[in-house]
């Protein structure tokens, strides 16, 4: 992918230095740098006059369902896609 920038602006950022280690290693991933995400993220703002994607407080069932999976409770774990479809009952 590439991006095309005549850079006019500089954005100055505090961000916490293991979000910015895992958030980069996902932009390699995709073939990006750090800049051309963050342009990406602006584009997206821009075009779409807001934020591009939802933010929302969770519901107290799912903040708990967060805690438990973070917790690694009350999870139901399945060998592979019959599996937890059967458990589904789908």
């Amino acid at each position: 992918m590439e991006l095309i920038m005549n850079k006019t602006s500089t954005v100055h950022a505090r961000i916490e230095p293991g979000l910015k280690d895992k958030a980069e290693l996902v932009f390699q991933e995709l073939g990006l740098t750090a800049t051309q995400a963050i342009t990406l993220f602006y584009k997206q703002v821009e075009l779409r006059k807001g934020l591009p994607f939802d933010i929302v407080i969770p519901t107290k069932t799912t903040q708990r369902t967060f805690d438990d999976t973070d917790a690694g409770r009350n999870l139901i774990v399945c060998k592979d896609v019959d599996d937890m479809f059967g458990k589904l009952g789908l």
